[in-house]
């Protein structure tokens, strides 16, 4: 065996051999990354399935004793109007409440399964929503790890399947989808992982409107790389690819409007939603607590308030700004609009990193304590997931 000495400085030490197997312990192929990702994530996906589980039995039996189909439910109201696309695609601007309000990422890939499986157009609107609930989940306890630990990350998983609207993320709607890709455009921020933060933002853009709260995530923090001169050329390619879905389709909808701001005068001329600062929410949300209310709108007004608590929660928990940045741009475009208070809570479910001061919490206070507390909120959402479904008239 060849030595290194003193008396012979000149000569180098043999390079260690490198084999193959020797190169697959040093740097994992992309395949086996994925696979070990699976494996630590497993009891998160586990925990969070089991729970959405709890969430649709409960939908099936109630639907089953009252006559009526369980997936008929679980793709009502919007879930309707995906259909539509999936089957017709989108409608002329002619008609009062037009189908082009609605992003076309998740349709599309309804319509994409469809064709491609034994799948009709409902079950494969459910199979995609399934899904994207799953990887959303996996994105969830990735980012609870990564900033706190392995505990953290499976209760945040597991709380976002739980909180009381939790059953939209089991219907043939797009928020599934949009907290997936937010998810995962937030986790590749934290770790200045530009190209991905940008492509999975552009895909953000093209599942729904609320992506105007992620894109200037991105924009901001890669501005801040270009400024600092850091990572060469990738933080310009996610400032320039984020907002590439959201105002591709925009511009798409103008031009089949005929004018710039299409998208908006369906909103509001169609759809009655208007921007009015919170006014309409501040009012409906004190009806709501002074009269007497129906309990779906009770909720909503709960939820608003535990969100706003949960956002000063976070901030003096000092969550890193990008989360934080989001949170609060998700309750300003949700709570100062006008219309639809019901379904507010609805709209608040990708806003998921006000959960992490309620993940953390539990964390710490261990899993006899953590399951408690979970095993109630499972309770309660799965008793209001069917009541939104069976007994509520309007969209959940």
């Amino acid at each position: 065996m060849d030595v290194v000495t003193t008396e012979e400085p000149s000569r180098p030490a043999p390079a260690p051999r490198t084999g193959p197997a020797t190169a697959d312990r040093a740097r994992p192929g992309p395949v086996r990354r994925l696979r070990d990702a699976a494996r630590d994530a497993a009891p998160a996906l586990a925990l969070y399935a089991v729970i959405r589980l709890i969430g649709v039995a409960v939908v099936y039996l109630w639907a089953r004793n009252v006559d009526v189909s369980p997936v008929a439910q679980l793709t009502r109201a919007d879930g309707n109007w995906y259909l539509r696309i999936v089957q017709h695609g989108y409608d002329g601007y002619e008609k009062t409440q037009s189908n082009m309000a609605f992003f076309p990422l998740y349709p599309g890939l309804t319509a994409a399964l469809e064709r491609l499986s034994p799948f009709s157009p409902r079950q494969s609107a459910l199979v995609v929503a399934w899904l994207a609930a799953l990887a959303a989940a996996w994105g969830l306890y990735a980012i609870g790890r990564h900033l706190h630990d392995r505990r953290t990350g499976i209760l945040l998983a597991a709380l976002w399947g739980a909180v009381p609207h939790a059953v939209v993320e089991s219907m043939g709607y797009s928020e599934s989808l949009f907290t997936a890709l937010a998810a995962w455009t937030l986790y590749a921020l934290l770790r200045r992982h530009w190209l991905t933060a940008g492509v999975v933002c552009l895909f953000a853009g093209l599942t729904r409107p609320t992506a105007s709260s992620l894109i200037p995530v991105v924009g901001l923090a890669a501005l801040l790389a270009v400024v600092k001169r850091r990572d060469g050329w990738r933080p310009w390619a996610a400032l320039l690819l984020a907002p590439a879905g959201w105002l591709g389709y925009l511009a798409w909808v103008g031009t089949r409007t005929g004018r710039p701001d299409g998208w908006f005068h369906i909103q509001s001329a169609g759809w009655g939603t208007t921007f009015d600062f919170g006014v309409y929410t501040v009012d409906r949300g004190q009806q709501a607590l002074v009269q007497v209310a129906a309990l779906p709108l009770l909720v909503v007004t709960v939820v608003a308030l535990a969100s706003i608590m949960f956002f000063v929660l976070s901030v003096i928990d000092r969550q890193p700004w990008q989360l934080l940045l989001y949170s609060g741009l998700m309750l300003v475009t949700t709570l100062g609009a006008a219309g639809y208070y019901h379904s507010k809570a609805r709209f608040l479910l990708p806003a998921f990193p006000l959960l992490l001061p309620a993940a953390v919490g539990l964390a710490r206070a261990g899993w006899a304590r953590a399951g408690t507390v979970l095993a109630t909120v499972v309770a309660f959402s799965a008793y209001f997931g069917g009541y939104l479904l069976l007994i509520w008239t309007k969209s959940p």
